[in-house]
């Protein structure tokens, strides 16, 4: 499991990246806004992420921030 760290607006979120490799997917998890999130390697994770994050009450460009990042930090897995 890895830990990051996304500030966004002066607002510090502690992000849980989990990856099972044998079954190919990936779960985040941001406890402080109790916000988990499950995909596929095959499946496109931005567009859901960042539509989940504005269900949670996140706004527009924070959920997109998060959403890149957490891209990001899964593609360098």
């Amino acid at each position: 499991m890895k830990i990051r760290k996304s500030i966004t607006e002066g607002k510090e979120r502690t992000v849980y990246i989990y990856e099972n490799k044998k079954e190919e997917y990936f779960m985040i998890a941001i406890p402080d806004i109790n916000w988990s999130i499950m995909f596929t390697y095959e499946q496109e994770m931005k567009e859901n992420v960042q539509m989940t994050l504005e269900k949670r009450g996140i706004d527009e460009e924070e959920s997109l921030i998060i959403a890149n990042r957490i891209f990001q930090w899964t593609t360098e897995m």
